[in-house]
């Protein structure tokens, strides 16, 4: 009875340490919700070459991901969509200016669903009164949303947009509601408009004086530090550049 009880423990003692193994060279990444095709691709690779390793990935708007980093979610690598959020995690004391790194650009569109009979060229075409719906992320706390309103906010446009625009909660939904027909057109970035060329198509480039520039960054009080500067290192290299390009995503 002793030994069988010894043997338990033994059993159980050692799961526990190949558990613990298992998840020691684990590292959490928030990501902009337009790198959802390409880190996921990328984190396969990691994990193949990186035997041992997991990378859990977690998309979503900018924004919202900061928040739940604020809120003490155990993340340990941020990449945002655009460096305003990037630059209130770093006041926050989230992220270090030394940790950050830009590594890819991206650009802003307007789609409509495929079978779209609209005429749009520029951003004027949207007050059109055939134009009722346009999808756009929220300003606050999506920066596909933000880019949006600096746009239209040049060509003194966002008062009159008001009405049509229907907020999203990230780019990725305003891309479905556009593929589905829910909306007349939305804002998307080029990368996003890639991924579903059989149900939108770009109807035209939205003129920037802003560079879209993506920030990545260990989060300061990561549980595992040294796996996340290793993963933010790979994300660098050029076969990682090369799945980016491959989803349409520019060089920083």
């Amino acid at each position: 009875m002793r030994r069988t009880f010894m043997r338990r423990v033994l059993a159980a003692t050692v799961f526990a340490t190949v558990t613990a193994s298992a998840f020691a060279g684990e590292v959490v990444v928030s990501a902009a919700a337009s790198l959802s095709n390409a880190f996921k691709e990328i984190a396969q690779n990691y994990e193949a070459q990186h035997a041992g390793t997991k990378v859990s990935l977690n998309f979503g708007a900018s924004g919202s991901l900061l928040q739940q980093i604020v809120k003490g979610a155990p993340v340990d690598v941020f990449a945002s969509a655009d460096q305003e959020t990037m630059d209130a995690a770093e006041k926050q004391g989230l992220v270090a200016h030394a940790d950050r790194r830009d590594f890819v650009r991206n650009a802003l569109v307007v789609i409509v669903p495929i079978d779209s009979k609209l005429a749009l060229k520029r951003l004027e075409d949207l007050d059109q009164p055939a134009v009722r719906r346009v999808a756009i992320g929220n300003p606050a706390s999506v920066p596909v949303g933000r880019y949006a309103k600096h746009a239209l906010e040049g060509a003194k446009l966002w008062t009159a947009f008001g009405p049509k625009a229907i907020n999203t909660q990230n780019v990725r939904q305003s891309l479905d509601y556009v593929a589905r027909g829910e909306v007349d057109a939305g804002f998307v970035y080029s990368t996003d408009a890639a991924i579903m060329k059989d149900k939108v198509k770009v109807a035209f480039n939205v003129p920037l004086d802003v560079v879209i520039s993506y920030p990545i960054a260990k989060i300061t009080n990561s549980a595992n530090g040294p796996e996340a500067t290793r993963f933010i290192a790979f994300v660098q290299l050029p076969e990682s550049q090369a799945i980016l390009a491959k989803y349409g995503f520019q060089k920083p």
